[in-house]
């Protein structure tokens, strides 16, 4: 890799990370009067808004949360490009720089820094969500299949448990057997596979509470 692909990498990172950080939980709840940081469990994600201030304000940042993640993953890609190229607005052009093997490679970067960004913001302390809403918008950029199939699962798990972190966690595990069932190239099921060790990593206190039984059930209580 030489320097000017090292610095156009760093720009992906650095764009995606940016992105990743913008944290509509807080905003949402601040448009409200709320410090979602201070109300409920305190996690500034989608599901701890639907908590506190209810179902329109809940979806609202899960909704956001999928653009952004969809947004970070492409948006770095399409400007860095466009920049190169000089593109002149060639629909054949585009189509071939998507189809290009070294896109995957770049739209994982910027997908990765996101997904940190979000899970570890710079605007919040390096405090963040779980990452899930953000994953699901990046992986349709990505690999829209194996996520289609775990928002399936997600569905299914969710309304049979009532924990969301059960259904989040059974997403994650998804990812990897699907493209791997899909015969998805091995870059692709590989990148599946550390996403869902990250997506347990992030979950880690959910699974230590639900090995305890003191997990709650969504709708079981409002703090």
């Amino acid at each position: 890799m030489n320097p000017a692909q090292i610095i156009e990498y760093g720009l992906y990172l650095l764009t995606g990370y940016l992105i990743g950080s913008i944290n509509f939980a807080v905003l949402v709840a601040k448009n409200q009067g709320v410090d979602i940081l201070k109300a409920g469990s305190g996690n500034p994600g989608a599901t701890n808004v639907k908590r506190v201030l209810g179902k329109g304000a809940g979806n609202l940042v899960f909704g956001l949360d999928v653009f952004k993640g969809a947004v970070g993953t492409f948006l770095p890609f399409f400007i860095i490009w466009g920049l190169n190229t000089r593109w002149d607005g060639s629909m054949d052009d585009f189509a071939k720089a998507l189809h290009d093997p070294n896109t995957d490679s770049v739209l994982i970067t910027s997908f990765v820094a996101t997904l940190i960004g979000h899970c570890y913001s710079i605007f919040l302390g390096f405090k963040g969500g779980k990452g899930v809403a953000s994953t699901i918008g990046g992986l349709a950029i990505i690999l829209p299949i194996p996520i289609l199939v775990g928002v399936i699962i997600w569905v299914i798990a969710f309304y049979s448990t009532k924990y969301v972190s059960v259904a989040s966690i059974l997403l994650g595990i998804s990812l990897p057997i699907t493209a791997w069932t899909l015969k998805d190239s091995d870059t692709e099921v590989i990148f599946a596979s550390v996403l869902a060790l990250f997506n347990l990593w992030t979950h880690r206190t959910n699974i230590q509470r639900l090995q305890q039984g003191t997990e709650s059930r969504f709708g079981s209580h409002k703090k």
